[in-house]
């Protein structure tokens, strides 16, 4: 069951435990402490270095009525960067990288939302790196709706895509002797996200 009460077949409408279209229908502020901004990308040709940003801001805007009128929105601190290498985070802030002293801020601003059936969405926008303002599209699985302990209206979502880092500009590398290069161009990125409906 999706979070737009998608008909079944005798066509009634099914709800979604804890929650029903009109309760979900509505603008959500993104909780940064239960979400999490991730990406992956292959080092040395051999393994994954995996990372995340600590610091963002995001809201959802939720259409049971319409899908296709839902919207996403996040603004990303790239000082939070972290990959558990004090030294590479360093270096990812570079010059080399994302220039975080010239350009602060990623964001991304979604342009088209589609439900495909069950709990599976894809949402596709702009995604802006070093002033670059490429499409992005980003599958979505959506993980339910509930009230917390706290009187909270929540909905989950977990995300993926993936992206070359070239298209924004970012292409620092180095040779390995051994032939490829030591930071691979696509980068996986993931999406673990919790929303609060606004008061």
């Amino acid at each position: 069951m999706g979070i737009f009460g998608r008909k079944n077949d005798d066509t009634t409408t099914a709800a979604v435990p804890g929650a029903d279209t009109a309760t979900l229908t509505g603008d959500y502020t993104v909780d940064p402490a239960h979400t999490t901004l991730g990406f992956v990308a292959r080092h040395a040709m051999v393994t994954n270095v995996k990372g995340s940003f600590q610091q963002f801001e995001g809201s959802l805007h939720l259409d049971g009525a319409d899908p296709a009128k839902s919207t996403a929105s996040l603004d990303i601190t790239m000082d939070s960067i972290t990959t558990g290498s004090p030294d590479r985070d360093g270096h990812l802030k570079s010059a080399d990288f994302f220039k975080t002293d010239e350009f602060p801020t990623m964001t991304f601003r979604s342009t088209k939302a589609e439900a495909l059936g069950g709990d599976d969405y894809r949402i596709t926008g702009d995604l802006t790196i070093l002033g670059v303002t490429k499409p992005v599209t980003i599958d979505l699985e959506f993980n339910g709706a509930a009230k917390d302990p706290f009187g909270n209206e929540r909905v989950g979502f977990e995300g993926k895509a993936e992206i070359k880092r070239s298209d924004w500009g970012v292409t620092w590398n180095a040779a390995l002797e051994t032939g490829g290069v030591l930071v691979s161009d696509k980068i996986k990125l993931n999406f673990d996200i919790s929303a609060i409906k606004n008061a």
